[in-house]
């Protein structure tokens, strides 16, 4: 088998196979060798820029680790904790000029998206390295502990600028406790507990549990409307603000409604009236008086990371069909906007879409918006969702488990995945004896398929090559 080379994809619609081989091309340009700056060594960030932001190296490290070990993902975040500060602060920004933490007027605190124990969980399984979590555990624990100092109100919840959420001009300006900022802050210590467990620290794991259930339980009580079936921001007197945006949908990843309540969320994803737009999910339902159909920045864009985010709340409930729809929904509107012409080989992705037709969004007060090539982003979309939701495999290193999750029967697969150590091929097609999974490995692993509502199975996977027929299964 090749090494140091991308997996290859393979797919029965050669334009998603096309745009993931492209964008490995373009994530070249995104590479940053250090050169230019005061921050040493290799980092990812977009060309041109002059700050690294904390969201970007977090979503970028879901896509990176399909990389075969070329891009790491690991070099990108080691820069926000190498800086944290001696209470515990780790800033949202950093300028790549001076290395010093940069901050706006609307966020002092430079407080950022507490997503770092998600993305190193994620990593860990992609990786299987335990030495990792050893040592990014303590600087996650002083980062929430900073956090807490800083921002937590004796109602158990959390007060930040809506400038932290990054939904810049989202209709939230009476918000005093964010939806999303509290969800993910109950992500972060859910993680952090999973992160725990790998140690086998069963009193920290604990510990973060317990913080998880107690704001779950204020989240559910406080932000969701029974009548409405929705999450809503809160004002500065727990008053809920009956504004559907998609943030209500960070609820989905945090596993904090129960199946109904999810229920009700989950229909509204394909309700034209709310965030069944043509190209999902737009930043605020359709029906809102705040929406534009042009997208002016949160009232209205596609944006490819809250995408991402509702797909992955989505598998949360096993709604894997769903998953795989909207994903494949999604980038087909990707590639309708990257040219005018239909020409795909010549246009560029975007930071954010339109909602109701193909092409960019527009935000007429953003001079330079959207974004070309804003890979931090839209390579979650071109990689991440096309390896995951619509081939359809999650992979577990530590567990030596590969899931593969499908409808039904397509010509597709993956070829020459790294997992650490062992290179696998995962194809089916169908041959004069029905549909057949062609294996490659250079070591053990168990391997399940799960054909939605028909058959699911776990074998073993020796080394060497073997094939299996599904209707001996």
């Amino acid at each position: 088998m090749t090494r140091r080379d991308f997996p290859k994809i393979h797919f029965y619609d050669q334009d998603f196979v096309d745009i993931y081989d492209k964008t490995w091309a373009w994530i070249q340009d995104c590479w940053n060798t250090g050169e230019n700056s005061i921050i040493e060594g290799k980092y990812f960030s977009y060309p041109g820029s002059t700050v690294l932001r904390q969201s970007e190296a977090v979503f970028s490290s879901f896509f990176l680790v399909y990389s075969n070990r070329i891009y790491q993902a690991y070099p990108t975040l080691d820069i926000f904790y190498e800086r944290q500060e001696p209470n515990g602060a780790i800033r949202s920004a950093y300028n790549l000029t001076t290395g010093l933490a940069e901050v706006e007027p609307d966020n002092p605190e430079g407080v950022g998206l507490p997503l770092f124990a998600w993305a190193e969980f994620n990593l860990y399984h992609k990786s299987a390295n335990k030495k990792r979590v050893k040592d990014v555990l303590p600087i996650l624990h002083k980062y929430t502990e900073w956090i807490d100092s800083a921002f937590k109100y004796p109602n158990g919840l959390y007060r930040v600028p809506l400038a932290a959420t990054g939904m810049l001009n989202s209709p939230r300006e009476e918000a005093a406790y964010l939806v999303d900022f509290n969800t993910i802050m109950a992500i972060n210590v859910l993680y952090m507990s999973a992160l725990a467990e790998i140690l086998n620290d069963k009193e920290a794991s604990f510990h973060y549990k317990r913080q998880y259930f107690s704001l779950k339980t204020r989240i559910n009580a406080l932000m969701w409307d029974a009548e409405d079936g929705f999450y809503y921001d809160i004002d500065i007197n727990e008053k809920r603000l009956p504004v559907k945006t998609i943030a209500g949908y960070w609820p989905l990843l945090a596993e904090i409604p129960n199946d109904d309540k999810a229920e009700r969320l989950i229909e509204k994803l394909s309700d034209p009236l709310f965030f069944g737009a043509p190209h999902p999910f737009p930043t605020v339902a359709v029906n809102e008086p705040t929406f534009d159909e042009n997208g002016n920045g949160f009232r209205g864009s596609v944006y490819p990371y809250l995408t991402f985010m509702v797909i992955k709340g989505l598998e949360r409930y096993q709604r894997w069909d769903l998953a795989r729809d909207f994903a494949i929904r999604h980038l087909y509107f990707v590639l309708d906007s990257m040219s005018p012409d239909g020409n795909h080989h010549k246009g560029n992705l975007w930071e954010a879409y339109l909602p109701l037709k193909e092409g960019p969004a527009q935000w007429a007060a953003n001079e330079g918006f959207p974004r070309a090539q804003y890979l931090t982003y839209d390579a979650l979309s071109t990689i991440c969702l096309t390896i995951e939701n619509i081939v359809g495999l999650l992979i577990s290193l530590p567990r030596k488990t590969v899931d593969w999750i499908i409808p039904n029967l397509e010509i597709m697969g993956v070829e020459n995945l790294s997992l650490k150590k062992n290179m696998i091929t995962i194809l089916s097609n169908k041959s004069g004896r029905g549909w057949e999974i062609h294996m490659e490995s250079e070591k053990l692993y168990y391997f399940t398929i799960n054909i939605l509502g028909k058959k699911k199975k776990t074998l073993p996977i020796p080394s060497g090559k073997c094939s299996m027929l599904i209707d001996k299964l």
